[in-house]
């Protein structure tokens, strides 16, 4: 695969019309265009958000990460076609005397104290972090009858399982940024894996998130579907395993890779001209870290448009401790497994510290 991007890859800026986009001004509706294609093809349409969205602490533990900071269970809750829906999320909040930056995760378990995050060291870098346990919100698995699924009428809605725990993750936001300790300006959502997928679709829609971050998020996330080889997941495998994660026209696309009116680097173009930031992990081929590095490199032209840095680092394959965070695009290659631990999270928080607003 070349590093430096497919030729065969949908164009960026350029209308469906074939009108090039060739002025900053046109962006927003080339975004729109951007968005709807990832809708009807890959992910579905989701419900508008709620009128309003209710957050209540239903209990605080005063000291928690070595006493530098305060742990709240917090019930999110707002009106459905079908009635109020709730789940429940843990805060963690640094104690500090001015608004801080906000971590929103989307994550695989239920413990506080996770083996994804290391609470103590996020919120020692002055990060609020909001953890969304993703069963709490509906089943991963193909029951739409649960949570959130159950909520509102999917054949009015063709959302998978990744929008709606996207949906869930705006949802937070939108209570915590009433809360006078959080830097409204400063927020991210995060996500590994499938969640990953789920972190940068949420980024895509909500434009209050400043930073979309992509751990290991492969196939139908940061991972170009171009050019793949055996061994790298794939539409067949994905939608084979996990149809429910996305809309059903998404499966159309086996094996016809070359034919998709997108790629994913329309994913992460549809955060421009915010910040985006992907991780790999070497021995991770499943996720095929060399096609996700090279979709950052095939997204940088929403960011060129703007006049501002894309992906910004080699252009030959990453090698493990490379870490590119100049652009408005990061990408950083680590040793090691399809995991989320803590050298991602340093990764990730230097990066959100270099492009604060």
């Amino acid at each position: 695969m070349d590093i430096n991007g497919l030729k065969c890859v949908p164009e960026l800026l350029c209308f469906t019309d074939g009108t090039p986009v060739n002025d900053p001004a046109q962006w927003p509706a080339r975004r729109a265009e951007l968005l709807e294609i990832l809708r009807r093809e890959e992910f579905g349409t989701a419900p508008a958000a709620p009128a309003a969205v209710k957050g209540e602490v239903e209990s605080t533990e005063s000291v928690c990460c070595s006493g530098h900071a305060v742990l709240e269970r917090i019930h999110i809750s707002f009106e459905t076609d079908n009635g109020l829906f709730s789940f429940p999320v843990n805060f963690f909040l640094p104690k500090a005397d001015k608004p801080v930056p906000l971590f929103v995760l989307i994550n695989f378990r239920p413990d506080v104290y996770d083996k994804y995050y290391p609470a103590e060291e996020i919120t020692d870098n002055g990060f609020a972090l909001a953890v969304i346990h993703y069963n709490d919100v509906t089943s991963d698995d193909g029951d739409f009858t649960n949570g959130l699924a159950a909520m509102y009428d999917r054949s009015k809605y063709s959302w998978g399982k990744i929008g709606m725990w996207a949906f869930a993750a705006s949802r937070t936001l939108d209570y915590l940024l009433t809360r006078p300790e959080i830097d409204a300006a400063n927020a991210a959502v995060i996500g590994h894996s499938r969640l990953g997928k789920t972190a940068l679709w949420c980024a895509a829609q909500d434009e209050r998130f400043r930073f979309g971050i992509s751990n290991d998020s492969g196939c139908a996330g940061a991972s170009y579907e171009r050019g793949k080889v055996e061994g790298n997941e794939m539409v067949k495998q994905i939608t084979t395993n996990f149809p429910y994660w996305f809309c059903e026209r998404y499966k159309e696309w086996v094996d016809r890779a070359d034919e998709m009116p997108f790629d994913q680097h329309f994913l992460l173009a549809a955060i421009a001209p915010r910040y985006v930031c992907v991780g790999s992990a070497q021995e991770d081929f499943w996720a095929a870290p060399v096609h996700e590095q090279a979709s950052c490199i095939g997204a940088s032209p929403a960011w060129e448009l703007h006049g501002r840095p894309g992906y910004v680092g080699k252009r030959e394959p990453a090698v493990p401790g490379d870490d590119f965070a100049a652009g408005d695009i990061g990408y950083h290659l680590r040793s090691g497994i399809h995991f989320l631990g803590r050298g991602d999270w340093l990764s990730y928080m230097a990066y959100i510290k270099k492009h604060l607003a």
